[in-house]
């Protein structure tokens, strides 16, 4: 009994810091090699052990991975949520303890499957059950795909799969090429060894291809306005006219560029609010032969509110009126920060449930590109670059750059926003698009088509980012077939575990006749 408590002890130890270990492999840190690592411990505890135990390995190494990586989260809830100390703590520890509860169940079903299997557990349906939780995780109450294991390799050799398979080819390479190894070390078994050298060589070969076409002859030139305003000073009237002097000051020192950025909600008022400041923007842009692009926030005449990106100037439908101005309005809102779950219910428990404009309304799942001085931008408002699938679905064969708005004055001097601007990078690797990031206080960078940061800002500095970017023409395979090789990959993977599993149980036996003497 005590060599069993001993054992036990032994494998449930090293789960939490195995799974801290991955957040290493993340922005700032950037030590790709290190997802690997984890995974491959996580994987070598799970061996030989019973669903329970494995659902508890699953969960600890869960609290390691999301107690350092999204423990930033903290930050907000403590800072602007308006909740005693204690509170704020509680609620944090409950966001990640539902996640590492997608780890859990993956322990579980892991030896739920193909148990007695090792090589099957390992190297079909675990890596499927690991991609179907992810897509779960994704969607699950409007989603957090946020820590997916494929977006900390932007820099390593796996990069060269995101144009084809997406961020979550990537997680799969990942996790079949650390099953491979433990499958190695703990059955004696070195043939698995080919899948990560197979793995590698697809890599290498997939980097050798160019995608897409840049078009020099296109080049943009652009100022990204990081204004660097206090979110405990922004929405107080008397900081309005202040920072919208603030934004329309650095403008006016970069009019040659032609597009000019303004990060999300810049504008610290309703779009109805400030209609001569934004004629007289408008018209400012047009006599300079260049377009302002701002978030800024609007409440219809039915009470609803939306998040939007506004283009001013060159490319916008006439002088600026407020009924036809050209706006993208974010589909993907933040829960809690611009919808409240069960709001009925939890507003009155306290103000982190009742923050000013919690209640925005949709937009479209998918809305046209926004034409801004003769390019065609896809954009996505904050939150919702984390969300692959709805990205690539606003990108067309017109589609020229990438644009992303966003506000992580949030989340303080915490490692979120690097993470954050990383998962930016991902979306312009996996679809070919160069991309702009215009956020308050910080990242604020442009990032090429191969998912390469050019030029960035440093954090809590008021700056003007100026750079050249190339456009490009034509589409990566992700862009065009989305996680249909993935889905065909699953449907695969699970048609041939079946296959196998009735070939061992006797199923497929050859019944030749008997030979009569």
């Amino acid at each position: 009994m005590k060599k069993t408590s001993l054992q036990t002890l032994g494998r449930l130890l090293p789960a939490a810091p195995a799974g801290a270990l991955a957040t290493l492999s993340f922005a700032p840190y950037n030590y790709w090699f290190l997802a690997p690592v984890s995974l491959f411990g996580f994987f070598f505890l799970l061996q030989n052990q019973s669903i329970k135990r494995s659902a508890l390995i699953g969960f600890l190494w869960g609290l390691g991975l999301f107690g350092t990586g999204i423990s930033w989260v903290h930050v907000s809830i403590d800072t602007f949520g308006g909740m005693p100390k204690i509170a704020s703590l509680f609620l944090m520890s409950m966001l990640i303890g539902y996640l590492a509860l997608f780890p859990a169940a993956f322990g579980a079903l892991f030896n739920r499957f193909n148990r007695g299997r090792p090589l099957h557990q390992l190297l079909l349906s675990g890596p499927v059950l690991w991609l179907l939780l992810d897509w779960f995780r994704g969607w699950f109450l409007t989603g957090f795909p946020w820590l997916w294991m494929g977006y900390s390799q932007i820099n390593s050799p796996l990069s060269p799969i995101a144009p084809i398979l997406g961020v979550e080819g990537i997680t799969l390479a990942l996790v079949l090429s650390s099953s491979a190894f433990v499958a190695a070390c703990c059955h004696r078994n070195w043939k698995p060894l080919l899948i990560p050298a197979l793995i590698i060589g697809f890599g290498i070969l997939a980097g050798n291809i160019q995608w897409v076409t840049p078009s020099p002859e296109k080049s943009v030139d652009v100022a990204l306005i990081q204004g660097n305003v206090p979110q405990a000073l922004k929405w107080l009237p008397s900081q309005r006219w202040p920072t919208l002097m603030k934004y329309t000051d650095l403008t006016r020192e970069n009019w040659d560029a032609d597009l000019i950025v303004w990060p999300e909600a810049a504008i610290p008022a309703l779009e109805t609010q400030v209609p001569t400041f934004l004629q007289n923007l408008d018209s400012a842009a047009r006599h300079n032969n260049s377009t302002v692009i701002t978030g800024v926030l609007d409440q219809k005449e039915n009470g609803e509110y939306f998040n939007n990106i506004l283009t001013l100037g060159i490319n916008a439908d006439g002088p600026y009126k407020y009924e036809s101005a050209t706006r993208y309005s974010k589909h993907h809102l933040l829960p809690f920060g611009e919808f409240v779950p069960f709001g009925e219910l939890l507003r009155p428990l306290a103000p982190l449930f009742n923050l000013p404009m919690s209640s925005f309304s949709r937009g479209g799942f998918i809305q046209p590109n926004l034409e801004a001085n003769g390019y065609s931008l896809a954009p996505a408002l904050c939150y919702e670059i984390a969300f692959s699938e709805q990205v690539r679905q606003n990108v067309s064969i017109d589609t020229e750059l990438l644009l992303t708005l966003s506000n992580d004055a949030w989340f303080g001097k915490s490692i979120g926003p690097f993470q954050h601007m990383e998962i930016a990078q991902m979306r312009s690797l996996e679809l070919g698009k160069p991309l702009l990031r215009a956020t308050n206080n910080g990242i604020t960078g442009v990032v090429d088509h191969t998912g390469q940061i050019v030029k960035q800002i440093p954090q809590f500095e008021t700056a003007v980012l100026r750079a050249t970017l190339v456009p490009t023409e034509g589409l990566t395979p992700y862009t065009t077939l989305g996680n249909w090789p993935l889905y065909l990959y699953v449907l695969w993977s699970l048609a041939l575990s079946a296959l196998l599993i009735c070939r061992q149980a006797g199923h497929f036996r050859d019944h030749r006749p008997q030979e009569i003497d």
